[in-house]
């Protein structure tokens, strides 16, 4: 009996390292010897201008900047309404400038350069961005880090992984700082400062005292969460972590009966022969039968009994409900191998997207 002979392990460097250098190499090439180039990123640049109004019966002539109404609202300099005479500019109050930077792609670049070229001067102004371009590359370099796992764990896929780890973290966190932090607990406390501050357009509360009570109890319970880091009374941490964990599994636990529970029984109690509605009145039904609905009710009705009778054990699985619970056993493959199709299709889905990331945006061939 005969045995192949393992490949060696310096017939895999040389193998890789050939395909590194043969990759710089088209790289370099594309890079240098094209002139679109690589990982190019150009924007719009669009200057906004805002100024503040209020209604005119509301705006006293040469009134100061402190007897402004408390109602005013940031328009568009252009706007109908000032020409109108419905509103009227705040005197004493400089107009804010800034600018909109947008993605554009490279073909809409060019076709914008030429356009400018040929003396439109409505075509918009669209630069190189450096930054972005720098973006790209970082990108393109953590990408083809977690690729590269597929040759073997190595430093590089590790850093990317980590970045790709905490910077998920960072993001998250930041979220829901400005998300739930301050609007639910910030806003219920000190309205008026996160107002001003971070949420201009935070509605005023119907009842303040009792939100202002209502938000120092999971104050509280934060303060005693963090807890743990203290060098002493790491117990008091406990009490906030079973708070909410008891909070969550009681809210899940309704939500699940109602979602999994309620919602399948209700879906096996449909009527079996599915009528069609008439196309003259949604509320009337027809005396035509919905083929492929009625199919569909009867194969529900089928699955649902013979995977009853599969998990039905107080019988012996032999004869005719041996035979009605493999049937059951089939309906249960079909769905688990649904569900695990429906997954894997997701993860192609972002291995696609990362392939038109780097083909597209960072090589610039797409």
């Amino acid at each position: 009996m005969s045995t192949s002979k393992p490949a060696r392990t310096g017939d895999y460097r040389l193998l890789w390292t050939s395909l590194l250098v043969f990759g710089l190499v088209g790289l370099s090439l594309n890079a240098f010897g094209r002139k679109a180039g690589m990982a190019n990123r150009f924007v719009e640049i669009e200057s906004m201008e805002r100024i503040e109004v209020a209604d005119v019966s509301t705006v006293v002539a040469g009134s100061s900047r402190t007897a402004i109404p408390e109602i005013t609202e940031w328009v568009d300099p252009k706007d109908p309404r000032i020409a109108a005479g419905a509103v009227k500019p705040i005197p004493g109050v400089a107009p804010i400038t800034w600018q909109v930077r947008s993605l554009v792609s490279a073909k809409d670049a060019a076709a914008t350069d030429e356009a400018r070229a040929n003396g439109d001067a409505s075509a918009p102004e669209i630069v190189r961005s450096p930054i972005d371009s720098i973006g790209v590359w970082v990108a393109a370099f953590l990408t083809l880090g977690i690729f590269s796992f597929l040759y073997r764990d190595n430093p590089w896929y590790k850093i990317a992984e980590s970045v790709l780890i905490g910077v998920s973290a960072a993001y998250w966190m930041t979220n829901a700082f400005w998300s739930t932090l301050v609007p639910n607990l910030f806003g219920k406390l000190v309205p008026d400062i996160v107002r001003e501050i971070a949420i201009p357009k935070l509605l005023p509360s119907e009842s303040p005292n009792a939100d202002f009570a209502l938000a120092v109890v999971p104050l509280i319970l934060g303060f005693m969460l963090i807890w743990r880091l203290a060098p002493r009374g790491g117990w008091i941490s406990v009490w906030p972590i079973a708070f909410i964990i008891g909070t969550t599994a009681g809210l899940k636990l309704v939500s699940a009966v109602e979602a999994d529970l309620v919602a399948q029984a209700v879906a096996t109690m449909k009527p079996l022969v599915v009528l069609a509605q008439s196309s003259e009145s949604a509320t009337t039904a027809a005396n035509t039968i919905n083929f492929w609905g009625t199919v569909g009710s009867v194969v529900g009705l089928i699955g649902v009994m013979t995977v009853l009778v599969y998990f039905f054990f107080s019988l012996e699985h032999k004869g005719a409900v041996g035979k009605t619970a493999r049937v059951g056993v089939w309906f249960l493959m079909i769905t688990f191998g649904s569900a695990f199709g429906l997954t894997v299709m997701g993860r192609i889905t972002l291995l696609a997207q990362r392939f038109e990331f780097l083909f597209n945006d960072w090589l610039n061939i797409g």
